[in-house]
Order: structure tokens, then C-alpha cells, then sequence
């Protein structure tokens, strides 16, 4: 069947989460249903869509930059267009609506976080009509699984199971551009990831602003647990969710670690700070000793179990004495991956009122000595499965050297091994094999598969 998108090319740019990743496999599933082509070069592409985030200054930064400079990419030999069409949605798009177009007057395509449906509508009419399509919506008429999606790998799946957040954190933007939380009911959730098991996936990541108050405009209360355990009923072979807001993971979710066989013993935390003081202004909900608490019954139920968080240095405020609270945290869990950042004020938050008088420079020095501590630590974590045999959900061939294979431990540590003789890496893509560990540095671990296991 002929369509207006019958043998174009796109290509596709995603910055931030996870929840922008499956996003952009939805813009994949739209576009390649009407017979579009997936190419990886933007000079190769008859339409370009950025899903953007805007947690952070540097995103919109780096979007800014990379559209205007297609201003300068001719279109490709052969292309059907008059011109190459330019789409910017997700977080950004939802944001700043028209005004992208004002600064980007090259820019064709503007959607928001509530609409990823309308973008076939709105890129045909750009080329057909020209001029600028904007159409950015104030809250979703359905949920947006109901689009197709082209997932990156057969064998894993993003599971959304709920969209928006109410947190409200000071320093985040995330709720006035995705919204209030909705969750999907959990007998929608267990189909669909029935109908992913059946297809032959491996592992499937459970995907919300907040997983762990899943259900609380559903039910009254949350349940995320019960979604666990649907889950796990399935059969999947391996299960893993993102993210998990400290003051909402309940005993019930942490007990799923020791009893579930197919939750995967890793979980990312966000603690953002160490110091109460800080913790309230960033209106995060809970204390030092109350996450300190979890970390010690997350431990009890799953001993060995991967901790990984976030942390901001340099939230407006912030002391001396509060930074070294967060030092002190960071180096009493010992998390094996830390994902730090310098605070980057984002308008129409509360902390972006907040003043703050502390030198750039002493904020640096601060993040600084943070950060090799985090890789110290890391570093000591991974030691703890030098020599031990761990089994791989491979992913294909190692970025860092094309001749190994690399893939995910249990643990969510990269693993790289030599591909066994007689294979390649990419027929082992999907596969999950034993490797015994040889080497474990701060990021990765090395070692050889085992055979006959």
C-alpha cells in the first residue's frame, strides 16, 4: 500500500531517559508502518526527529546546536522532498512550543509529550502545505502504548506502566512537561508483556516517572508490586524497572527482590543528596536515615544486590557541611554506578527562585572529588565478582573492541568475553551465556565464556 511516507528515509536523535528511548521506537513503529526506511546517518534522511529532554541546560544546548546545523546538510541524491523536514517533540517540544519555531525558522515539526500519535499527520502536512506544523497538547487523550512501536532489539522490551509524575521535585521540570501521573491498568500491563514473552523476549524493563507509586489513582494505593508479580508470572527471563523514587519503595517491593525469580538483582535509587537540609528544599520526601534504612533492608533481602543512583552538587544552598553528608552516603553505600551532575537551573521551577552564592569553582571541586570517589568505590563493587561465573544477556559486538562480545550481567554491569570459536557476536545477540570473570574495573567486567554450562 502506497502512503506519503512510502520510501522516505528518517532518522531519529533521542536525548535523556528511557521513557524518551520508547518513544522514539514508537516514532519508528509509526513511520516504518507507513513504509518509511530507517537509516542511521541524518545526511542519508529525508526527515530528522529530535526527542529531546530538558532535566538539563546542556540538553537543550546540544539540541539547539544540532538542528540549526542542518540548515548546512544538503538532502540526500534522490530524495523525493523539496526540502528536508525537521521534527523536534518530547520534553523541549512540550515545553517550548511555538517558540522553537521562532528561533529555528528552519524547523518544520513541533510535538509535545501528549501527542506522539499526531506526528505522521503533522510531518505530511509540512510537506505539503510547508509552513510550520506545531500542535503540543496540555494532558493525552489515551495512553500512548497503543501506538506500534519498533523496538531497537527483539529480545528486550521498555514496558511503560505508568506516564507523568506528581512529585513536584524542586530542581525538575519533568512534571509540568509530562504531566500528572496516570498508570495503565495492570491486566493491560501483563498482556502486553505476555504477548513480549511469546515473541521471544528476553528481558523486559518496566518504565515510569516514578515505578513505585504505580497504581495510587487506579486503586487508592500503590501496587507495584502486584505488577511484579504478574510479570514474573510470565515467564520473562529476566525483569528490571526504572525509576524508583525512595519515597515510595515500600517493604513489599523489596521483599519481590528475595522471592522473584525473575527480578534482576540491581536497582537505580536517586538518592540526589545526602543532606536533610538539602533533601527538604528539594522537596524529595524523605531523610538521610530513612534511605540509609532501605539501602540496609534492600541489602538483607538481596544480598550482593547492584545499587546505583543520582546526585546533584551545587543545589542552591547548599553547604559545606551538606556536601560532605553526601560525600559521607555515597561512600557508606559503595554503589557500583553513580550518576552525578552539577545542579543546572531550569526555569519555571521552584529552585530555579532559590539565590545561591556559592563560586562555580567550589561547586567544581566539590563534584570533582565526588566523582573519584564514586569510581573508587565502583571500582571496589565490582571486585566482588572477580573469578565468579555470571550469566550475559548478550547485546552483539563490544563498542570497545569489535572483536569481543559485550553484553549485561544479572547486576547490570557491562561484560565484555571473546566470542567462543565457531560464533559471532552478533548471532549470540539475545543469547544469554556463562562468563567467567577475569578482570572488573570501575565500568565493565571482563572474562571468558564458559562452555558446556
Amino acid at each position: 500500500m502506497q502512503t506519503p511516507f512510502t520510501n522516505l528515509t528518517f532518522c531519529i536523535r533521542t536525548f535523556g531517559c528511557q521513557m524518551n528511548k520508547h518513544d522514539s521506537e514508537r516514532i519508528a513503529g509509526m513511520l516504518e508502518g507507513l513504509g518509511a526506511l530507517p537509516v542511521e546517518a541524518i545526511e542519508d534522511a529525508d526527515i530528522v526527529a529530535f526527542m529531546t529532554c530538558c532535566v538539563r541546560e546542556a540538553a537543550d544546548t546540544r539540541l539547539y546546536g544540532q538542528v540549526a546545523s542542518l540548515k548546512n546538510v544538503p538532502l540526500r541524491t534522490g530524495s523525493p522532498l523539496a526540502k528536508r523536514i525537521v521534527a523536534v517533540g518530547g520534553c523541549i517540544g512540550q515545553r517550548d512550543g511555538e517558540k522553537l519555531v521562532e528561533e529555528l525558522p528552519h524547523l518544520d515539526v513541533v510535538f509535545g509529550t501528549h501527542n506522539l500519535g499526531s506526528l505522521p499527520r503533522l510531518i505530511e502536512a509540512a510537506v505539503e502545505e510547508g509552513g510550520h506544523q506545531v500542535e503540543v497538547l496540555d494532558a493525552a487523550s489515551s495512553f500512548p502504548t497503543e501506538l506500534p512501536t519498533a523496538r531497537e532489539h527483539d529480545w528486550a522490551a521498555w514496558l511503560p506502566i505508568t506516564i507523568g509524575c506528581n512529585n513536584f521535585c524542586s530542581y525538575c521540570i519533568v512534571p509540568y512537561v509530562r504531566g500528572r501521573e496516570k498508570s495503565r491498568p495492570l491486566e493491560d500491563i501483563a498482556a502486553e508483556a505476555e504477548r513480549y514473552v511469546a515473541a521471544g523476549v528476553k528481558e523486559i524493563t518496566l518504565l515510569g516517572q516514578n515505578v513505585n507509586s504505580y497504581g495510587r489513582d487506579l486503586y487508592g494505593a500503590p501496587r507495584f508490586d502486584a505488577v511484579l508479580d504478574a510479570l514474573d508470572a510470565t515467564g520473562v527471563e529476566r525483569l528490571r524497572f526504572a525509576t524508583s523514587h525512595p519515597k515510595d519503595l515500600t517493604d513489599g517491593v523489596i521483599e519481590r527482590f528475595a522471592k522473584l525469580r525473575s527480578l534482576m538483582p540491581a536497582l537505580h535509587l536517586p538518592v540526589q543528596s545526602g543532606s536533610d537540609a538539602v533533601l527538604a528544599a528539594m522537596n524529595r520526601r524523605y531523610t538521610r536515615a530513612h534511605y540509609l534504612d532501605l539501602v540496609r533492608k534492600l541489602r538483607a533481602a538481596c544480598p550482593g544486590i547492584a545499587l546505583s543512583t543520582d546526585v546533584i552538587v551545587g543545589f542552591p544552598g547548599e553547604t559545606a557541611k551538606d556536601f560532605e553528608d553526601t560525600f559521607r552516603l555515597v561512600d557508606e553505600v559503595g554503589y557500583h554506578q553513580v550518576f552525578t551532575f552539577i545542579y543546572s537551573k531550569r526555569e519555571g521551577t521552584p529552585a530555579a527562585k532559590m539565590e545561591d552564592s556559592t563560586p562555580r569553582e567550589v561547586v567544581q571541586e566539590r563534584f570533582d572529588r565526588l566523582v573519584d570517589l564514586v569510581q573508587t568505590r565502583a571500582f571496589e563493587a565490582n571486585q566482588a565478582d572477580l573469578g565468579s561465573v555470571v550469566d550475559v544477556l548478550v547485546e552483539g559486538a563490544s563498542k570497545r573492541d569489535g572483536g569481543l562480545l559485550a553484553g549485561k550481567s544479572p547486576k547490570n554491569q557491562t561484560v565484555h568475553a571473546p566470542v567462543p570459536s565457531g560464533s559471532t557476536a552478533e548471532a549470540l545477540a539475545g543469547s544469554i551465556v556463562p562468563v567467567r570473570i577475569e578482570e572488573a574495573r570501575t565500568w565493565y567486567l571482563a572474562g571468558e565464556v564458559v562452555d558446556g554450562r
